[in-house]
């Protein structure tokens, strides 16, 4: 997909809730509120570095698909974009990454400990609107969704530099640290908009299904992206010793000498050679295989929306699910 045909893919996606967005650009900008300066000065920063906003956009399509008509969306929305940029600002000081968006990460900027404690601060930010909502469902499931995504970040700190970690093991690590706040997003606007049972199970299911799609696609891009497309340096997986379905699907099929390749890169965190193994990699149908991990994952979600009647929001989230697997940022 080109990025011409991509912008008019994600615009046509966020003009059906574009007022909705707008409202939860507000509450956003009011939550960041701090007396404490730099607190308002990274947050800034991270707020203005804008992004695609994937999360709160389906909280919102799923609370409207339902036919949601209050505004507790906007908040819902605003705390899981809370989450999710905690959850960045932890993850750039633990890669010591220096690019996201295509611009210095905070850490860069401010240092780890400001970036730390900044992410500290919107987690409990979060809790605090959590609670501003009044509804122990919404709350049980939010602080599930978060400390599952804990859990996810230190299995994928144990993975590091492990050249033998599993597809299972690869699997596990997108399940809680990706697609378990997506599953949030999209369970949460059906709980909202007083969706039974089933219908909540078949939002979150959608949301997990998608969020899958999502991180496997990142996967793909670290190895064929474009640094100025993806918003971050090519290369970074491969540079933190982190194992991803390509590297894995080439240590079960490649040749000794790849495998070995990817082995002394992977424990000893060395891009240097990354030219040879993206060469690996492509030929060996690696990225293919992975991009089609990412479709499967993709029509899972689609046809999780099957119970939802025919709208435009409906229609949106079917969009979105496509998109998630035909990108190139």
């Amino acid at each position: 997909m080109s990025i011409s045909s991509v912008q008019q893919t994600q615009h046509s996606i966020t003009s059906v809730i574009e007022q909705d967005m707008n409202a939860v650009d507000l509450v956003i900008r009011a939550k960041l509120q701090s007396d404490v300066p730099l607190v308002n000065q990274i947050g800034e920063y991270i707020i203005s570095a804008g992004g695609k906003r994937i999360r709160p956009t389906l909280a919102v399509l799923v609370a409207n698909a339902h036919g949601y008509q209050g505004t507790k969306h906007h908040d819902l929305a605003a705390i899981i974009e809370f989450i999710h940029t905690a959850t960045l600002l932890h993850d750039d000081v633990v890669d010591e990454s220096s690019m996201r968006r295509g611009r210095k990460t905070a850490n860069a900027m401010f240092g780890n400990a400001a970036s730390v404690l900044v992410g500290d601060f919107l987690y409990t930010r979060s809790f605090q609107m959590m609670v501003g909502l009044q509804d122990m469902r919404v709350m049980e499931i939010l602080a599930d969704a978060t400390n599952i995504i804990a859990e996810g970040e230190v299995l994928q700190l144990l993975n590091m530099h492990d050249p033998d970690v599993t597809e299972e093991r690869y699997l596990q690590v997108i399940r809680s640290k990706t697609a378990k706040l997506f599953e949030a997003a999209t369970g949460l606007g059906a709980l909202i908009a007083g969706a039974n049972d089933t219908e909540i199970e078949a939002a979150a299911e959608y949301g997990r299904s998608l969020g899958t799609a999502f991180q496997l696609i990142d996967d793909v891009l670290d190895y064929s992206g474009k640094a100025g497309d993806i918003g971050k340096n090519v290369g970074d997986d491969l540079r933190e010793g982190k194992m991803t379905l390509p590297l894995i699907y080439l240590m079960q099929n490649g040749t000794p000498e790849q495998r070995e390749l990817v082995r002394t890169s992977i424990e000893n965190g060395d891009s240097s050679k990354f030219d040879e193994i993206l060469l690996a990699i492509t030929n060996s149908g690696a990225l293919e295989f992975t991009h089609q991990q990412a479709l499967q994952a993709s029509a899972k979600a689609v046809a999780a929306l099957e119970l939802l009647p025919e709208s435009r929001y409906k229609e949106a989230l079917v969009q979105l699910a496509h998109f998630s697997a035909d990108r190139n940022h």
